[in-house]
């Protein structure tokens, strides 16, 4: 079957981290000539990228609307939209009910194939109906999916009865690894992935649902960076896992502004950069998805005034509680740091960023898309992970030698003395220099377009032929 002639429907969770890369991935397939229909709701289709004019006819936004349920604050349609980690039980209880508009969506154009998300456990049992093929796409790290085991076990967890089971390395391991959760983290990730929340199920029923419906598996990887882990997928899903590359995004020099944003303070910001000595500045970003207390953000200025390192921190709007720089940072922290670095508050073009010379390495959140986006230019990675796979991630990170995890207290807190250290270490010192070596090589990875382009030739390569072998209808 002709590339021209397969039709591919994406649906991913109501996340930009994972609607992001599968956009790109969308695009990517667009670009080969496949059709490809992105579905999602209304408001987080309008707030995605504008997809380029060469695919507009291959690839086409399809809206549902999000049902309304109980928990759920009005216009939240996203994970960024919600103020309280709690509220995400919610946003999952309204994806669910999605289901019914959706079956009709893939009754009215039948695809060939549909790419789901971990949280989309419903969509297998429609696609059989129908006679698609449905295929897991994984945005998370083979590590992380890996460390989270069979399918028998994220239904189970059997083989993890206790908190303390998620601080080491699993047991199905047959290879050193260093991927495990902090033991302050533990509790929550046992509780995230094994008791069902408001939406009557859990996320590992969701995960294992997911894994056991599908054809085969994707992950947003390389062999070349977790080979390991990969191979591991298989026996541990008992189905083909590939990998579709890293998905790295390409530098636009020509990035546009945002609505809404203040494109002064980020331009003023660059002429900053360019008085920096080369691989002189620490990179300093969370991510919109995180909401960091006003108590992490005051404890990491100081870490950063202490680190005496130049900085070029990009700092999210805060919630509707604290309106602006008043409350958002330590008393006169602006003015005693002006000449050490620069924070910019909202939007601002991380990825122009990263590439400056200026930049030397990275302190920030643990996220995926960060990582490939950082090392791609071969920045050093300080670590300092909040929140689910982040962790996970940070060690995965660590083992290989690319990046340093700032120490916690036994409750999970860091200090500002930890983080300053953390920052002149990886940045400055000697014992850094093997991080920084080793991250510098990381770019002949992460940032090699034509390796990553290679993977999606082969994942269609294997789509075409599931489709001509197995998924042909009368």
């Amino acid at each position: 079957m002709a590339a021209e002639q397969c039709h591919v429907m994406i649906f991913p969770w109501l996340a930009f981290g994972h609607m992001l890369p599968m956009l790109e991935f969308a695009k990517k397939l667009a670009a080969k000539g496949f059709r490809v229909s992105f579905v999602s709701t209304p408001k987080n289709l309008q707030r995605l990228p504008p997809i380029p004019a060469s695919f507009t006819e291959r690839l086409s936004l399809r809206e549902i609307a999000l049902p309304s349920v109980p928990g759920l604050p009005e216009n939240c349609e996203a994970t960024v939209d919600l103020e309280q980690q709690e509220q995400v039980q919610f946003l999952k209880t309204a994806y669910d009910r999605m289901g019914p508009p959706f079956e009709e969506l893939v009754r009215r154009d039948l695809p060939e194939l549909i790419l789901v998300d971990f949280a989309t456990h419903w969509v297998p049992e429609i696609a059989k109906r129908y006679g698609v093929a449905t295929v897991f796409l994984s945005v998370y790290t083979a590590a992380t999916l890996a460390y989270l085991g069979s399918p028998e076990e994220l239904r189970s967890g059997k083989l993890r009865p206790s908190p303390e089971h998620f601080t080491v390395p699993p047991g199905w391991f047959n290879f050193h690894s260093l991927v495990a959760h902090r033991p302050d983290y533990a509790p929550t990730m046992m509780r995230n992935t094994h008791t069902p929340d408001a939406s009557g199920v859990s996320s590992g029923q969701r995960l294992s649902s997911v894994i056991e419906g599908c054809d085969f598996v994707i992950v947003r990887s390389c062999k070349e960076f977790e080979g390991e882990y990969i191979d591991l997928l298989e026996k541990l899903y008992k189905r083909p896992v590939l990998a579709i590359g890293l998905l790295p995004p390409r530098l636009n020099l020509n990035t546009a502004i945002q609505p809404g944003t203040n494109s002064s303070s980020w331009s003023e910001a660059f002429e900053w950069l360019d008085n920096q000595r080369p691989k002189s500045v620490v990179f300093v970003g969370f991510g919109s998805e995180y909401k960091m207390p006003i108590h992490q953000i005051h404890e990491l200025a100081s870490a950063l005034e202490l680190s005496r390192m130049p900085f070029l921190w990009i700092l999210r709007k805060p919630g509707i509680d604290n309106p602006g720089y008043p409350a958002l940072l330590p008393t006169d922290f602006v003015n005693r740091t002006s000449n050490q670095g620069r924070v910019i508050l909202g939007w601002a073009p991380q990825q122009n960023i990263l590439a400056h010379p200026a930049i030397g390495g990275c302190l920030f959140h643990s996220g995926w898309g960060t990582i490939i986006e950082s090392l791609g230019f071969g920045h050093p990675l300080i670590l300092l992970p909040m929140v689910a796979d982040q962790g996970l991630n940070a060690k995965l990170l660590v083992e290989k030698e690319i990046g340093y995890e700032v120490p916690r207290r036994e409750d999970g807190s860091f200090s500002r003395d930890m983080v300053a250290n953390s920052i002149r270490s990886v940045m400055a010192s000697r014992e850094g220099e093997g991080i920084r070596l080793k991250a510098a090589q990381m770019a002949n990875i992460f940032g090699n377009h034509n390796l990553h382009d290679n993977y999606i030739d082969q994942f269609i390569e294997y789509f075409q032929s599931k489709i001509l072998t197995q998924c042909k209808r009368g």
